[in-house]
């Protein structure tokens, strides 16, 4: 069954025109716009699948979260997976599932690289063996973890870069973009499982990359945008640019991405980020920032930022979060939460994990009712006001 992505209404706001849609994929349907947690290594850091699928959102869990195709292919390696009926069957996760296609852990592998137009020769961070991902390749390795929506293999280029730079790397990113596409039209009835409804799909999303430059983004927009592809993605973000110039590129590039496809943007962000965004007119985000930030005692509330591990809240009996319904803070205190930080009991980065994904899927649902309502605006402001009050 090819990607559906149906619009619901449109909600034109202080920061452009956000959707309410509806995603359906082969193995269900997404709402959007929505929060993808990140399972790297076939697992949402620190929480178990059966906990993810009632965290947060109403007690639904993600309908949808994000692999790696750099870790998986590295250990346990894709064929394996593919033995084993592909990543869905090996994680035990029957919700939708996205593969990104290695190419920004390649990048962020900087000396430990080369890249060719061919491709990108690497050496594991796990043991230094060398390795070589090409459009094909990366196509070969997503298709046998059988995600429903996987990436087309791109170049990402590291802020600050000079034009020249960026304009090469993007140029490389179409020829492989044009690759992988190809390649996935040949092979992709080689996903090891059938959808629902019968048959093998996945849908494949290129990525629109051309760096801090607002003219580069539109050109490269609009050349994957020829490929007709089921989905377009804004890569090469949150690289260490100011977050302004973040929002920047990202509304260069949406206006000349079709309406009528998903738009997903890569790597981001804090929580008064993904709603601003989102207000914007995107469809998808990911990010490791709630895990990561969860697992060194960095608890996103609905009063702001609060880490854990300070002494303020050795006896603290409130929940982390008083509006939060999590089965975090509807059973454990702020007290207990930073002793087993303080002992470096792995519990705690377990209930932290758990928390901060209910907030941010939580916001995503709060995000879905204010575009029907028309009131994005003013949930955006909110959020952005919240921020600014805990940086200070």
């Amino acid at each position: 069954m090819p990607l559906q992505f149906e619009i619901n209404n449109e909600s034109a706001n202080d920061f452009g025109v956000g959707r309410r849609a509806r995603l359906t994929l082969a193995h269900g349907a997404v709402e959007t716009p929505v929060f993808m947690p990140v399972g790297t290594a076939g697992t949402v850091k620190a929480v178990p699948q059966e906990t993810l699928e009632v965290t947060g959102a109403g007690g639904k869990g993600p309908a949808i979260i994000l692999a790696n195709t750099y870790h998986l292919y590295l250990r346990p390696g894709h064929e394996a997976i593919r033995r084993m009926g592909g990543l869905h069957k090996f994680i035990s996760w029957q919700r939708c599932l996205l593969t990104d296609s290695g190419g920004f852990q390649v990048f962020s592998l900087n000396k430990l690289r080369k890249v060719t137009p061919d491709g990108v020769e690497f050496r594991s961070h796990l043991d230094g063996s060398k390795h070589f991902f090409s459009p094909e390749h990366s196509m070969e390795v997503q298709i046998a973890l059988g995600a429903d929506i996987m990436m087309a293999f791109d170049e990402c280029t590291e802020h600050p870069a000079t034009r020249e730079r960026v304009r090469e790397s993007m140029a490389l990113t179409h020829a492989w973009a044009l690759r992988s596409r190809e390649y996935w039209k040949a092979h992709r009835e080689e996903v090891p499982w059938f959808g629902e409804r019968g048959g093998r799909y996945q849908a494949l999303f290129g990525i629109v990359q051309g760096g801090m430059y607002a003219d580069l983004r539109r050109e490269s927009a609009e050349r994957l945008v020829e490929l007709e592809l089921p989905g377009y993605a804004i890569g090469g973000l949150s690289v260490g640019e100011e977050r302004e110039l973040t929002r920047e590129m990202i509304a260069a590039t949406l206006e000349h991405l079709p309406k009528d496809k998903p738009r997903y943007v890569m790597g981001v962000g804090y929580p008064e980020e993904i709603v601003e965004y989102a207000a914007m007119g995107v469809d998808m985000m990911d990010c490791v920032l709630p895990t990561r930030a969860a697992r060194h005692g960095l608890i996103f509330t609905s009063a702001g930022r609060v880490n854990i591990k300070n002494r303020i809240y050795a006896e603290d009996q409130g929940p982390l979060d008083a509006e939060c319904s999590c089965s975090t803070c509807s059973r454990y205190s702020r007290a207990y939460l930073r002793h087993l930080f303080t002992a470096g009991e792995a519990l705690g980065a377990t209930l932290a994990t758990i928390h901060n994904l209910a907030l941010y899927l939580d916001t995503m649902q709060a995000v879905r009712d204010a575009m029907e309502r028309g009131t994005i605006s003013l949930l955006a402001a909110k959020y952005r006001s919240r921020a600014r009050e805990t940086e200070e």
